[in-house]
């Protein structure tokens, strides 16, 4: 599989996927080119998928909240006859090294996250399945808030990967059977151990789809769906005079050399020998009004900084596995990140469109980079910008280190280190949980049965959150617990080495599964189960002979061999 990934696309240059959009209703048309993977070796039959598809998904997606915000209702339907989509291509994880199906699976389970995410802000999406919904095709749908099957006497949907492959669903299915769809965990059970799946009135009454329409009358039934979620939620943004519906997402710029990604305002830097990635965000150089936001577009800072952070997320984790630490840096004014933190959220507060879609657009970045496999270590220093939305970055990070003082020999103008808490700390911009992220840091969202002492952690918030809007120290910061520990110029140097070649000496499994489970504390939620618990059996069991091993399902899928599994259970 290639490593040098590009996550660019736009609906001129989609093979896989037609946009339409006619008033307030969208539609998205899957009609997979055979020939259009990204890597040689395999064929896109019926409709099956692979990156290339999602990415094109994923870019569907986001521009329909930015550039069509007017649309409420989303058809996701195919243009194949009786195959709505086969699932992820057999060929394609056959062949792909395991870093790339766990990191392909995570993409993916983030694009359907984001799908459910936009009914929050009234774009609602519908699954029109007129054909075979298997695999990875049905888990699409269940991602839809509404899921319409054709009557035919062949459409089926089904999750056949464990009778026909040995591995689990990777894209959520299990979990959105019986936490989105409440199915009864039987009929659960026997849904995802029949490989011919459900069809018909079975696939309403087990709560498996929502209504099934003969052909003849599946166009009527889908146009009457979106017609129901337009009523329901109500006109979205018209155009003013001066101020056209939408804005363009223009390609985003990247200079990319060997060992740095430059964007407008993110800077890369890869260091190989200390297997770490430096991933510094510049700060607005000025505040910006809200007409100046919709001026400026995708151009803006909020929007731009965002974008270009979530791209490089994707880039690293496809292309530099090996760099197993993340060094995450701010540079500029905190004053100006919490002015443009203001406006965003007194524009959100007004109805205003573009505000709201682009603090959804940082909250989903920012739990993209906590579902990454790697150390994710805060650097908080002179000259840096830790404050509000960018102090998420720190709090996202599995610890915080911050310069007591200034660097000896630095630049005279710069004050000492200082980070602030804001409005954006408190609600707005939540983890993948639905819990603030100084909540889930004090244990102050746990308190489920087993969980932590009730009102644990909730003096030490109420401290943090009362210190908001002061710029704080590092004693103060370090006091109020919102840093792992506070260097001063003496010891910054060898404390940040003795962090980054420690990190480097453990194994990156056990990493992973330590800071995954850290990072999701406190109450669960649809996308922590995902991401967390169902991820790591998906993980644990691709790697296992029964479904990768030179006799197993996976291997021998379409040879017409069957597998010879090892029947220990451990």
């Amino acid at each position: 599989m290639p490593t040098e990934l590009s996550f660019a696309a736009d609906p001129g240059s989609y093979r896989h996927w037609r946009l339409d959009v006619d008033g307030a209703a969208a539609t998205l048309t899957l009609d997979v080119d055979p020939d259009g993977g990204i890597a040689p070796g395999y064929e896109l039959k019926k409709n099956s998928y692979d990156l290339g598809v999602y990415i094109e998904l994923n870019d569907a997606v986001q521009r329909l909240r930015f550039t069509y915000p007017q649309v409420r209702a989303v058809i996701v339907t195919s243009a194949q006859d009786r195959m709505f989509c086969a699932g992820a291509n057999i060929g394609m994880l056959a062949q792909a090294e395991h870093s790339f199906k766990v990191n392909f699976c995570k993409f993916c389970n983030e694009t359907l996250a984001a799908i459910e995410d936009a009914g929050q802000s009234g774009q609602v999406y519908i699954a029109a399945v007129n054909g075979t919904a298997a695999g990875g095709g049905y888990e699409l749908a269940l991602a839809c808030e509404q899921i319409l099957l054709a009557d035919d006497g062949s459409s089926t949907v089904s999750l056949p990967e464990v009778p026909l492959l040995g591995v689990l669903p990777g894209t959520g299915g299990l979990t959105r059977l019986t936490d989105k769809r409440g199915i009864r965990r039987d009929l659960a059970d026997v849904f995802a151990t029949t490989a011919e799946g459900v069809r018909g009135q079975r696939a309403v009454d087990w709560r498996l789809v929502d209504v099934i329409a003969r052909p003849t009358e599946f166009d009527a039934a889908v146009r009457r769906l979106a017609d129901e979620v337009t009523r329901a939620h109500g006109p979205g943004p018209t155009a003013g005079a001066s101020d056209p519906v939408g804005i363009e997402l223009t390609p985003l710029s990247c200079y990319t050399e060997e060992n740095s990604l430059r964007y407008e305002h993110l800077r890369v830097d890869l260091d190989r020998r200390a297997a770490t990635a430096t991933l510094t965000v510049a700060g607005p150089v000025e505040p910006v009004s809200l007409a100046g936001l919709h001026a400026a577009g995708s151009a803006a800072w909020p929007l731009g900084a965002a974008r270009e952070l979530d791209d490089a997320i994707s880039r690293l984790r496809f292309g530099q596995p090996e760099l197993g630490t993340w060094l995450l840096k701010t540079d500029g004014d905190a004053a100006a990140v919490l002015a443009t933190d203001e406006m965003l959220l007194a524009g959100a507060a007004a109805g205003d469109w573009l505000a709201g879609q682009v603090t959804g657009l940082w909250k989903r970045t920012l739990r993209r980079l906590e579902a990454t496999s790697r150390s994710l270590i805060a650097l908080i220093e002179p000259g840096s910008c830790f404050a509000g939305t960018l102090l998420e970055l720190a709090l996202a990070a599995d610890r915080q280190y911050m310069l007591d003082g200034v660097f000896t020999g630095g630049p005279d103008e710069l004050e000492p280190a200082a980070l602030t808490a804001g409005p954006m700390n408190a609600g707005p911009l939540p983890a993948a949980s639905g819990a603030t992220r100084l909540a889930i840091r004090f244990g102050a969202s746990a308190g489920s049965p087993g969980g932590s002492r009730p009102g644990a952690g909730t003096g030490e918030l109420d401290a943090a959150l009362a210190a908001a809007g002061k710029p704080l120290a590092a004693a103060d910061a370090l006091g109020l617990g919102l840093v792992t520990a506070a260097p001063d110029d003496l010891d910054w140097d060898d404390e940040i080495r003795l962090v980054v070649s420690e990190r480097a000496g453990f194994s990156p499994d056990a990493l992973s599964g330590l800071e995954a489970s850290l990072r999701f504390a406190g109450p669960e939620s649809t996308e922590t189960k995902i991401l967390g618990r169902l991820s790591a059996w998906q993980n644990w069991i691709f790697l296992r002979p029964n479904a990768s091993g030179p006799r197993g399902a996976l291997r021998r899928y379409g040879t017409g061999q069957r597998a010879d599994y090892d029947r220990k259970r451990v």
